[in-house]
């Protein structure tokens, strides 16, 4: 119940986007052949949108001493990663996929964690 609480107004604001507008990015000044692939390609797009959404609700969990870091750190290999994939829409969708479920995973862990603490 809490997570849904939590992700549902971060996933609102990035819902009504254009097509030339992934979540993440604007695709109007996308060079990268790993960006043009995901402008391109609808599936992607929903995948980055989903990802931007649970980035947006993650950021805002807050942090122990070196865990912003630490955050910042998992957010950079991702983008190298994506980088690698270059327009390899078979590369890219794994790797969305990867991450979307680590945000998930470490948004509920976070919850988890906030709800033994209140109780």
């Amino acid at each position: 119940m809490h997570r849904a609480i939590f992700i549902l107004p971060a996933l609102a604001l990035f819902s009504f986007g254009t097509p030339a507008q992934a979540a993440s990015f604007d695709c109007a000044k996308a060079r990268a052949p790993d960006e043009m692939a995901i402008c391109g390609n609808s599936g992607l797009s929903e995948l980055d949108t989903e990802m931007s959404a649970l980035w947006f609700s993650y950021s805002r969990v807050p942090m122990l001493m070196g865990g912003n870091g630490a955050r910042r750190d998992e957010a950079e290999a991702f983008l190298t990663a994506r980088s690698a994939c270059g327009a390899d829409v078979a590369c890219l969708r794994p790797l969305y996929q990867a991450r979307i479920r680590t945000l998930k995973d470490q948004i509920d862990q976070w919850m988890t964690a906030t709800g033994k603490a209140q109780n």
